[in-house]
């Protein structure tokens, strides 16, 4: 079994939003079916400054990765942001994580991004495994003042 990835195609709409259920779910989160839907077309759209690649097995969808590139005061061509990643849990284990996080990787290369970067819960231990693999965490606090 071999894992491929790709960017998303608007045929793997009906998998990914049952993957980004199972996301959410994770993170105890609800959004709105108007986000969930304005998050799927902002992937669809080329224009957007949003990716998304999708993770198949055995031609199965089993994992997605969004992420974007931001600009930076502190690198000539910014960083890149991988902001969500969600493999099924049946799958979980066998590379597909660390294979989308190599597809963003190659990605901000291509792009001459100076930084990848990414956020988990501090308790989130199973991912942190894998990102431990990568880098230590930064040391970095992130702070948030909701604003809607």
């Amino acid at each position: 079994m071999s894992t491929e990835i790709r960017p998303a195609l608007a045929s793997d709409k009906a998998r990914w939003l049952i993957l980004w259920q199972g996301y959410l779910d994770f993170y105890k989160t609800v959004l709105s079916t108007e986000q969930t839907e304005r998050t799927w077309n902002r992937i669809m759209d080329s224009e957007f400054n949003m990716h998304c690649a999708i993770a198949t097995l055995d031609g199965q969808v089993v994992g997605f990765t969004t992420y974007s590139l931001q600009n930076s005061t502190w690198s000539e061509n910014g960083h890149c942001y991988l902001e969500d990643l969600f493999v099924d849990p049946t799958c979980r284990g066998g590379g597909v994580g660390r294979t989308l996080i190599n597809y963003v990787k190659d990605f901000a290369v291509q792009n001459k991004c100076s930084r990848l970067y990414w956020n988990t819960d501090e308790d989130n231990h199973a991912a942190r495994k894998l990102y431990d693999s990568y880098a230590l965490e930064s040391g970095k606090r992130q702070y948030r003042i909701p604003l809607g």
